[in-house]
This record gives C-alpha cells, sequence and structure tokens, in this order.
C-alpha cells in the first residue's frame, strides 16, 4: 500500500509554440493509501499521461510525486527500477507478447530479477486466481479479449505492487466482459491491499471506486468523494454526469 501526493505537477509535449500541449496542468492531489480512485474526463484530458507520470514511465516537467514516500522523479538507476517493479500497470490493448504464453507473458516483468519466490509458480497461482487455470501455455491470439486482460491482470500482480495503474482496462470489451473484469479487480483489491488508479470514460467502470476525479485540458475540474453516501444507481448516475 502506497499514498500517492502530487504537488503542482505539470507535464508538456512539444517544442514550437504551434504545437504545444499542455498534457497535464498544475495538477495537486493526494491519494490515500489502499484507495480506489478513477479518473474520468474526454480523450485527450491528461489521464494517460498522469498515470504515466505516476508510473515513471515519463517525467514531469515540473512539481513533484511522491509515492510511500520517494519522490519519483528524483529516483535514478537501481532506484528507479526498483521503483517501477513496485507498479503494476494494466493496458486497454493489453500489451501482450504474442510468441509467448500466457504463463510466460505473466513472468516477463521479472525475469531479469532475482525473486524470493518461485516465478512460475507464482505466476501460475495468479492465472489460476483471475480464472485462466488450465491455459497458461495459450498464446494471446488464442485468447479472447476478456482472457488476454486477465493474463495481463495477473502479470501486473506478479511482484506483489503496492500501486496498480488502469489505463482503460475495459475499454475493448463488450459490456458483460467488462462487468467481470470489474468483478475481478475488485477481488484482487480484497486479496492484495493496493493503492489503484484507473481511468476510464465509463461511468459504471468509475462508480466502482471511493473517489473521482475528473480533468479537461489537463487540470482537475471534479474532485469527488463516494464513499457510502449514495447507492449504486444514484452513484453510476452522478459520475455519469461528470462526464
Amino acid at each position: 500500500m502506497a499514498e500517492i501526493e502530487l504537488r503542482s505537477v505539470g507535464k508538456t509535449y512539444g517544442v514550437s509554440s504551434e504545437d504545444r500541449v499542455k498534457a497535464v496542468d498544475d495538477v495537486t492531489l493526494t491519494l490515500a493509501a489502499s484507495s480506489a480512485v478513477a479518473l474520468t474526463g474526454a480523450s485527450g484530458s491528461g489521464k494517460s499521461t498522469l498515470l504515466h507520470l505516476i508510473g515513471a514511465m515519463e517525467k514531469p516537467d515540473s512539481g513533484t510525486i511522491t509515492v510511500a514516500g520517494s519522490e519519483v522523479a528524483a529516483l535514478r538507476g537501481g532506484a528507479l527500477a526498483a521503483y517501477r517493479r513496485t507498479v503494476g500497470f494494466v493496458f486497454q490493448r493489453y500489451h501482450l507478447l504474442p510468441a509467448l504464453t500466457a504463463l510466460d507473458n505473466v513472468i516477463a516483468p521479472v525475469l531479469p530479477y532475482r525473486t524470493s519466490f518461485d516465478k512460475r509458480e507464482r505466476a501460475r497461482e495468479l492465472l489460476a486466481a483471475v480464472g485462466l487455470a488450465g491455459r497458461e501455455q495459450a498464446l494471446p491470439g488464442k485468447l479472447s479479449g476478456g482472457e488476454q486482460q486477465r493474463v495481463a491482470i495477473a502479470r501486473a500482480l506478479v511482484n506483489d505492487p503496492a500501486v496498480l495503474l488502469a489505463d482503460e482496462p475495459t475499454g475493448n470489451l463488450d459490456s458483460a466482459t467488462a462487468a467481470e473484469i470489474l468483478r475481478l479487480l475488485a477481488e484482487v483489491r480484497r486479496r492484495h491491499p493496493m493503492t489503484v488508479l484507473l481511468a476510464t470514460h465509463d461511468p459504471q467502470v468509475a462508480a466502482q471506486c471511493e473517489r473521482i476525479i475528473r480533468l479537461r485540458d489537463g487540470a482537475v475540474v471534479d474532485d469527488v468523494d463516494l464513499t457510502g453516501e449514495y447507492p449504486a444507481e444514484d452513484t453510476i448516475r452522478r459520475v455519469g454526469q461528470l462526464g
């Protein structure tokens, strides 16, 4: 579990004044340890960029990002690699390696490192936990979209991360499969306490979280705590109104 603090974080792309885009604009937030937070907003609002900054896939141009007491942008070398291993990523397009089996895709993030656990055994346990026992040797091309996302979730959990970042994890799935993935993520949180930050455009997905943060043009325009205040149907309706 890890608290995440962002202070005046900014990120701009482009060089000339004509093509400069402010993807993240002076964002200040504190995300409580073990909380589940949804990022909403239109395409291009900065959701994915914010996830990449927290996950140390990119560096901010300004401000600070502190996770569990460590300033992410200041990390270098082995310390940066160690931090990245505490973060699990789940992507909309799965990002599985097509030539590797489901089992080897789950193992891939920890393959170069010494671990305190047996890598293949951990991968088998995680695939069973996401409902894919017996499918360990299947290639991604032989799996449905929902099954591929299950593999991606198992892969994100292989290092027992303190933070899970999910970028539109149900965006490529039909509604029934998306609901299954949401139930799976909820079960994952119960079994493995972690801080979850989930980017989504879907009000029903966002309503599963405890807090909804809406972005527009890289800036926070709404920040709503939904814990225990409304029945499920009202929560979904209110989140939809934020869109």
